[in-house]
């Protein structure tokens, strides 16, 4: 599926960081001849329409809980990025039903109303945390890929298509330690980590855009794409900004804190058996077989997985000279160090 200047794009929670990346990659390309903003931060919408005062950008206040305001953004839409979520792995612990109304009953609500209005494709944005989940953050962007390869199953002559892209940690976005660490360098207070050998995925804002541009192109219904992405301890990361900063704050070990995890898995082992290697991506194809199970059996078994798992533990390490080639690439960072 090619993307046109005649099409429009909808990205839910569209403030946020992958919202602001997607404008900065898309707004003055051949790309999309609307881009619409979708979230219920009124104070984020008006600061981003000072920012860009662009035109192509137009702004909808509304919440993925309410399916109309939803409906109102979606008419005329080809492209829509939800990005809408509850990201915060303590508060969703804390707050886990909050987490199933926006995460789960919200991606519905995209859904169906994606499908209501006739869009070409939505690309559903989950984490890594979504497999093997131990917390509420995890386990409800799980349930919210479930769903959306479940509706998939139901669009067998529809025009529209429902993927999902699976992230790792992406740098400086809500959520990551990077901001937490830099300012804490900045008031020249301790680096509070949570286990030195803690590993994450390291990622680009601009890598997951591309990520989400490539499954639009290439996506089919129920498909999960996964980016290959080296990762660093965070010990590593600790230590890449201090140096970067030329800092010499302490590192205080602190403790993993509600419902963290020592790696993250981006494909399980199940995954594996059907994953196919595109170079740079694994595309992850639903499992279309329905409820009938009986007459699968006359098949035998179907081949277990032979391949470990892709996680943060055994992808590609980055030392610290890496790490800080990375993070050289954030604006946030250049503009600190005035590169």
């Amino acid at each position: 599926m090619k993307i046109t200047s005649k099409d429009i794009l909808l990205i839910t929670g569209g403030t946020g960081s992958f919202g602001n990346a997607t404008l900065e990659r898309f707004l003055n390309t051949e790309f999309f001849k609307e881009i619409r903003i979708f979230s219920r931060d009124e104070k984020k919408q008006d600061d981003m329409r000072q920012y860009y005062k662009n035109e192509k950008i137009k702004y909808y206040i509304g919440d993925v809980r309410n399916k109309r305001s939803l409906d109102n953004a979606m008419r005329g839409v080809d492209y829509v990025f939800h990005a809408a979520a509850l990201k915060q792995v303590p508060s969703c612990e804390f707050f886990p039903m909050e987490a199933v109304k926006t995460n789960v009953i919200g991606c519905e609500n995209v859904l169906d109303s994606a499908l209501d209005n006739g869009v070409k494709n939505v690309i559903v944005l989950s984490t890594d945390k979504a497999v093997y989940p131990i917390n509420s953050m995890g386990m409800s962007k799980a349930l919210s890929e479930k769903l959306m390869i479940s509706k998939s199953r139901n669009l067998n002559g529809s025009s529209t298509i429902f993927c999902a892209t699976r992230y790792g940690n992406v740098m400086a976005s809500r959520g990551s330690v990077i901001p937490l660490f830099i300012e804490q360098i900045k008031k020249g207070a301790p680096l509070t980590i949570t286990d030195p050998q803690m590993t994450r995925f390291m990622m680009t804002l601009d890598s997951a855009v591309y990520l989400v541009l490539f499954a639009f192109e290439n996506g089919e219904n129920g498909d999960i794409f996964v980016q290959k992405a080296p990762a660093s301890s965070i010990e590593v990361l600790a230590n890449a900004l201090l140096k970067l900063y030329k800092a010499n704050s302490s590192i205080n070990v602190i403790g993993t804190r509600h419902g963290e995890k020592v790696y993250e898995t981006l494909v399980n082992r199940e995954e594996m058996v059907k994953a196919i290697d595109l170079g740079d991506y694994y595309r992850i194809p639903a499992d279309t077989r329905d409820l009938n199970y009986g007459k699968y059996f006359s098949e035998g078994l179907e081949k277990t997985s032979t391949t470990e798992e892709y996680t943060s533990h055994n992808t590609r390490r980055l030392n610290i000279e890496e790490t800080m080639e990375l993070l050289l690439k954030l604006p946030e960072i250049r503009q600190d160090l005035k590169l």
